[in-house]
C-alpha cells in the first residue's frame, strides 16, 4: 500500500540542475530550508517541525527526539511543506545549492530506504521519513570523516538527492568490494555494507595527500558516487584565496600574477 504522496517531476538543466515537482489538488511536497526556487499560485507553504512523516514519533517528545537527531546531523529542525490547495495540477521547483546533479529516487524500487551524506538530501513527497543512520561499528564513528552521521530517506514515495561534479551509479553484486573517499559517496541501498579501513604504510600516511582512511562498500545494492565532493572544492579556493592574499602588494605576486595570465595590474 502506497504510504507516500504520488508525485511526478521532470528535471532542467545540465549541471546547474533544478527539480520540477507536480501536485496534484492536495498533495504536498516537502524539502529543506533553502531548496525552494519558484512555484505556481494555489500553492501554500508552510514550516515545520520535522519531516512531516508518521516516523517522527508520536507527541511531543517524540517530534523533540528527532529533531534532535536531525541537529546532531547539522540539518535544520524544520522543513517546509508545498501543499497545492487550488484547483488543477501546479508545479514548484527545487534547486541544488551547487553546480552538479539532481539524483531521483523511486525507494519503493530501491528497498524502501537509502543512505546517504548528510547534505545531499534535496526534496521528497510527504510521506517520505528523513532520519539519521548511526554507523554501528567503532572503527566507522571514529574515523568517518565525512561520513561517520549519514541520512536515511524511508518511504515508498520519490526522494530527490543532489550531488556535486559528474555522478556514477554503480551496482555492487554479492560480495563486490568498492574502494572509495568518504566524500566521494552520495549514497546507497541498505543492502549495502559500509566501513572504513586505514590506509597501511608510513608513506602513505605522511605523502599520498588523501588523508588516512578511506570507506569500503560492500555488495549488493546500488552506489551513488559524486567526482567533486563541494567539501574538497571549498578547500581548494579557501587555499587559493589564502595564497593569493598573501602575496598582494610582493614582487612574487606581481610575478606569479604574470605567469597565471592574470595581467590586471
Amino acid at each position: 500500500m502506497i504510504q507516500n504522496h504520488e508525485i511526478d517531476y521532470r528535471i532542467f538543466g545540465e549541471e546547474m540542475q533544478y527539480v520540477e515537482i507536480e501536485l496534484d489538488p492536495n498533495e504536498t511536497a516537502i524539502a529543506e530550508p533553502g531548496a525552494f526556487m519558484m512555484m505556481e499560485d494555489g500553492i501554500t507553504m508552510e514550516t515545520m517541525f520535522g519531516d512531516g512523516s508518521n516516523n517522527q514519533g508520536s507527541g511531543l517528545f517524540g517530534k523533540l527526539l528527532n529533531a534532535g537527531k536531525r541537529v546532531l546531523a547539522g540539518e535544520n529542525l524544520f522543513m517546509t511543506a508545498y501543499t497545492n490547495v487550488g484547483q488543477g495540477k501546479k508545479h514548484v521547483s527545487f534547486a541544488s545549492p551547487y553546480p552538479g546533479k539532481i539524483i531521483p529516487l523511486n525507494l519503493q524500487q530501491l528497498g524502501n530506504r537509502i543512505i546517504c551524506q548528510k547534505d545531499a538530501f534535496l526534496c521528497a513527497a510527504k510521506g517520505v521519513s528523513i532520519g539519521i543512520e548511526f554507523q554501528k561499528k567503532l572503527g566507522t564513528g571514529l574515523f568517518g570523516g565525512e561520513g561517520f552521521i549519514m541520512e536515511k530517506l524511508d518511504g515508498d514515495g520519490m526522494a530527490f538527492m543532489h550531488a556535486s561534479g559528474y555522478v556514477q551509479q554503480k551496482e555492487l553484486q554479492a560480495g563486490e568490494i568498492l574502494k572509495i573517499d568518504t566524500g566521494c559517496i552520495v549514497g546507497f541501498t541498505a543492502t549495502v555494507n559500509y566501513d572504513i579501513q586505514f590506509i597501511g604504510g608510513i608513506k602513505n600516511t605522511l605523502f599520498g595527500g588523501e588523508g588516512v582512511f578511506f570507506a569500503t562498500l560492500q555488495g549488493p545494492g546500488t552506489v551513488w558516487i559524486q567526482s567533486l565532493p563541494i567539501s574538497r572544492l571549498a578547500g581548494r579556493i579557501l587555499a587559493y584565496a589564502t595564497i593569493k592574499n598573501r602575496e598582494e602588494g610582493s614582487v612574487l605576486g606581481g610575478l606569479g600574477r604574470l605567469i597565471d595570465g592574470d595581467n590586471q595590474w
